[in-house]
């Protein structure tokens, strides 16, 4: 059983628009063009965006039946969970879909409770703190293991 097939999916429509959780909307060939080309996840291996989305639940951002955005969260769903890959195509941005699609996220049944929920960005930090976040109380507890040109060598991203 996959993590996603643990409850209903989540479905929220608003102007036209959709965000949904059902990983059959999930239009794979759109996220891994936008993510590939992202500061963040530069030259990401397809299959390594399936991956992704396997292990998470994933929001789906849908203008009719087009994918135009994008967030997963990685998570036990009990305790922790880390925020990624959210993103609303550039001719849709300016509509408040981004601060909608992170409020679906939120909002989530199995994202209640949490005791901690993260996330990185360069840039996005003014639609995060609306949301409740906020820059890490203790950063010096923090420690990771960064290899930013993983999908750049196969043999490290695989």
């Amino acid at each position: 059983m996959r993590p996603d097939d643990l409850m209903d999916h989540v479905q929220r429509e608003r102007g036209g628009f959709l965000v949904s959780t059902d990983p059959a909307r999930l239009d794979v060939d759109a996220i891994h063009a936008f993510l590939t080309s992202s500061y963040w996840s530069p030259g990401i291996p397809r299959d390594i965006v399936e991956r992704a989305i396997a292990g998470s639940i994933c929001f789906g951002l849908f203008a009719g039946e087009r994918q135009i955005g994008f967030a997963r969260v990685i998570t036990d769903r009990a305790t922790f969970a880390y925020l990624a890959d959210v993103y609303v195509l550039d001719e849709h941005r300016g509509r408040g879909l981004g601060s909608w699609l992170v409020e679906t996220v939120i909002a989530h049944p199995e994202l209640k409770g949490l005791r901690r929920f993260v996330l990185v960005t360069r840039d996005a930090h003014g639609l995060y703190e609306k949301f409740g976040f906020t820059p890490i109380s203790k950063p010096e507890n923090y420690m990771e293991r960064h290899r930013p040109d993983a999908y750049a060598n196969p043999g490290i991203a695989r």
